[in-house]
């Protein structure tokens, strides 16, 4: 067993879906895909300042957590964002947060 398997399922879930959005590149993914539906996988090179192969494993990042799903058309693969996946996780961060967000401990930084 590995450490990270000590955590309960809902941490383990929340630390994956955290991972996943961690780079820029795929936040920037989720953004263009969020104003582009369907689009393919050559418009995203196009989008990002980066390699088609860099972003290619940013894709295969995004889609290994089921934040999107590709579907193969001819030599093309037209990606979108797979809205329930992603309700899902905002749904389990959301109640995550919610008792560090109430909380009534309020540390202030600026000692003077």
């Amino acid at each position: 067993m590995n450490k990270s398997q000590k955590f309960d399922n809902n941490l383990q879930e929340l630390s994956v879906f955290a991972k996943a959005i961690s780079h820029p590149a795929r936040l920037a993914i989720l953004e263009y895909l969020s104003k582009t539906p369907g689009c393919i996988s050559g418009d995203i090179s196009d989008y990002l300042p980066l390699s088609r192969t860099t972003v290619s494993q940013h894709l295969k990042a995004l889609r290994d957590v089921g934040l999107i799903h590709g579907e193969i058309d001819g030599l093309k693969i037209n990606y979108c964002l797979c809205t329930s996946s992603i309700q899902k996780y905002l749904e389990t961060f959301e109640t995550f947060f919610e008792p560090v967000r109430s909380s009534e401990i309020n540390c202030n930084t600026n000692h003077q």
